[in-house]
């Protein structure tokens, strides 16, 4: 998770299927507002970028990927829950290799001790602004 002051580094996969895209599903409490953020996680010590949003997947849906794509590296400065945060972005598309989860709506997942939600959401309503895509950067990779 995030330590106070520290930069983390994090791979995320974009997951399109025609109009939508594959995207976890969070909450502020502090803002009072749900996000929307591409499946990934940290990059360990002495662990590829690759490597890490292979496991990562794995680890949060049980998901194996295919077709992974490197688009670029990102910079993120935010705040969460009232407190600052600092993300360096490895940033993949990439497909599913099992084609369950292009059929179904949402999934449900647990990443560590929080149970989160995973859901295919319209590409359109993220770039109107009616759903927020963090990081907002994002949208000009779809």
């Amino acid at each position: 998770m995030y330590e106070e002051g520290k930069i983390r580094a994090i791979a995320l996969g974009i997951i399109r299927d025609g109009d939508r895209i594959f995207v976890s599903e969070g909450y502020d409490p502090s803002k009072s507002s749900y996000f929307y953020r591409a499946l990934g996680g940290g990059i360990d010590f002495g662990e590829t970028s690759f490597a890490a949003l292979q496991r990562e997947f794995q680890e949060e849906i049980q998901a194996e990927l295919k077709n992974i794509r490197y688009l670029g590296c990102l910079e993120n400065i935010f705040t969460y829950n009232g407190k600052p945060g600092h993300e360096i972005i490895q940033l993949y598309m990439c497909d599913f290799v099992d084609p369950k989860f292009y059929q179904s709506e949402r999934f449900e997942f647990w990443e560590g001790e929080r149970k989160k939600t995973a859901v295919w959401v319209d590409i359109n309503r993220c770039k109107s602004g009616e759903l927020r895509l963090v990081p907002e950067s994002v949208l000009q990779y779809l």
